[in-house]
């Protein structure tokens, strides 16, 4: 890992180390990729303010939410497959998590389940439910979730249909994985991969044991039931039924427009993630940041406010913070991470993007990360329009 020194190099050596049906269902968004590009580009359109003769010997980059104290700003957001991209990976990942004191979530899709990792480590982690056509099945994760003693609930809501991803459609790659012969020959010619995960029996989708145990529960059966439990009839009615259910802090995920976000406030929630999934579903909308200022401050602290989608650098975090973030998560970063080399992987990650935070902060005259916001940028009306 000694030549890796940023996330661009770390997506690189994933690259290398994956089929690459599953390097595509990482790093690819939907139709022509433009919201995806410009959840990362955006940010480079937003300017730090250098500030001289300050002294920041002693710094803080921790930072509570939803009454928790982390040691960082930042947390891992859910992504589904994780278990893919390096053996057991969900279970690597919270061990990490767990060490560096930041937050994970595990996604609805998963490979490993939320009981594993219950049992594999007592750090509370957060659960991510999309709500599905089923009722009956999406109640049954929720209690699930609350017997695994999750400390949050991230509701997705942005994910009525699934955006049209081309790279996927060509590799034939699809939730649940389907290998055609190409995936096949392409998985071939990875052989550290496959050694890698022939070391566990969790190759499936463990939140989803219950639909894999009936009588056509193989993996063709559970693609047709995937693909049937989009529910483009959700509206906010629903969110107020698991607002209802669930016990512990609800997280609203995929909020990009301020009405969204006071809509997701009068449901009960307790924090909101702006996110447009990673740019995987409705291409053409605004980046994460550009979106994230006119939001925060209709918000106005009622709720708080998560930044999810674009995110490379510790620079990136330092500017979600002052643009309005409460808080950050990574997904794509987390996975490349993962796939370099699972712990070791994720400490790089987490390695680089603190010290980029630090370094950065000291140059910028900045001693704790909760005094970071609009004046520390050049141009910070960039995208802080109205409401």
């Amino acid at each position: 890992m000694d030549i890796v020194t940023n996330v661009e190099d770390l997506r690189k050596l994933s690259r290398k180390k994956l089929p690459k049906s599953l390097f595509d269902y990482m790093d690819g968004g939907s139709y022509n990729e433009k919201t995806l590009t410009e959840n990362s580009s955006d940010f480079g359109e937003l300017y730090f303010k250098q500030r001289v003769m300050v002294n920041v010997s002693q710094k803080n980059l921790g930072r509570s939410l939803m009454g928790r104290d982390y040691a960082l700003p930042f947390g891992i957001a859910p992504t589904g497959l994780a278990g893919l991209y390096y053996p057991d990976g969900e279970i690597v990942a919270l061990k990490a998590a767990a060490d560096w004191n930041i937050p994970y979530t595990l996604s609805t899709v998963s490979i490993c389940s939320m009981e594993q990792l219950a049992e594999s480590n007592p750090y509370p982690y957060w659960f991510q439910l999309y709500i599905m056509k089923d009722r009956g099945f999406t109640e049954m994760l929720v209690q699930r979730a609350q017997a695994a003693k999750c400390s949050a609930l991230v509701l997705t809501v942005d994910l009525p249909t699934s955006g049209q991803r081309h790279k996927d459609l060509k590799n034939g790659l699809s939730v649940p994985l389907r290998m055609t012969a190409a995936n096949v020959l392409n998985t071939l010619g990875k052989p550290g991969w496959l050694f890698q995960m022939s070391r566990t029996r969790n190759r499936s989708f463990g939140n989803l044991k219950e639909i894999l145990s009936q009588p056509n529960g193989n993996m063709t059966g559970l693609a047709e039931w995937c693909a049937s439990q989009y529910d483009d009839s959700i509206d906010w009615r629903d969110v107020e039924w698991i607002r209802r259910l669930w016990k512990g802090k609800l997280i609203i995920k995929g909020v990009l427009t301020p009405e969204d976000a006071r809509k997701a406030i009068d449901s009960g929630c307790d924090a909101i993630v702006v996110s447009n999934h990673g740019g995987r579903q409705l291409d053409g909308v605004r980046s994460t940041i550009s979106s994230l200022n006119r939001i925060a401050r209709a918000v106005d602290k009622q709720v708080e406010v998560i930044l999810d989608g674009g995110i490379r650098s510790g620079q990136d975090v330092i500017k979600s913070l002052a643009m309005g973030a409460d808080f950050c998560l990574v997904g794509r970063p987390y996975l490349y991470g993962l796939a370099c080399g699972g712990r070791a992987g994720l400490d790089k990650l987490f390695t680089i993007l603190k010290n980029e935070m630090e370094t950065s902060m000291t140059l910028m005259g900045l001693k704790d990360v909760n005094d970071i916001d609009m004046q520390c940028l050049d141009n910070p009306l960039r995208f802080a329009e109205n409401p």
